[in-house]
């Protein structure tokens, strides 16, 4: 037998094992994408069920704060628009509109001693913080999922396994500037 050829077999067998990895690679990272993604929807499936209940306790004392009710609500919509299309950059808007609302409403019942006071109000308001908080540090590892997707697909070689098998960019989880800006305090207690 020809040694020759054996070389050139094995270099082209190891050739197509490097490809293969990096396709299975490329395949796990696009995957941990969407698992990533999966996990942030769950959340925001349960919070999108929590707050009717809470907008529903806060109409029995809040009498004329309809307005901080109504963009909660309105927020709602849109956060549930925004997942169910899976639009990351409307989901962003979105949830920065129900953060604020949230904020504000949370602020305005300070005002009415009764609702505070409330065991209803207490458990949702404590359920939602904690989902709010659950939804950040999922979005943290959505975004770090999309990050190393990002940058995989456009290194070489990777960028020739992620062309031929159309490997697609994903975009980020991100938020108004209003929302990662700092809080005016003062301006929600007055």
């Amino acid at each position: 037998m020809n040694i020759g050829l054996f070389i050139i077999l094995g270099i082209i067998l190891v050739a197509v094992i490097y490809f293969i990895n990096i396709y299975n690679n490329l395949v796990r990272i696009k995957h941990n994408v969407s698992q990533a993604w999966s996990n942030i929807d769950v959340l925001l499936k349960q919070r999108h069920d929590e707050l009717p209940k809470l907008v529903e306790v806060c109409k029995q004392y809040m009498e004329y704060e309809g307005s901080a009710l109504e963009k909660i609500i309105s927020a709602r919509s849109g956060v549930s628009k925004a997942r169910e299309e899976a639009d990351i950059g409307a989901l962003g808007v979105a949830e920065s509109q129900l953060r604020i609302g949230l904020g504000n409403l949370f602020a305005v019942a300070d005002a009415y001693p009764e609702l505070k006071a409330n065991e209803n109000f207490q458990h949702l308001q404590s359920r939602i913080t904690g989902l709010e908080n659950a939804i950040a540090d999922r979005r943290e590892y959505y975004n770090d999922s999309v990050n190393i997707n990002n940058v995989r697909i456009e290194q070489f070689p990777d960028i020739i396994i992620a062309r031929l098998f159309n490997f697609k960019m994903q975009a980020l989880l991100e938020f108004d500037e209003e929302e990662i800006s700092d809080v005016n305090m003062q301006a929600l207690f007055s």
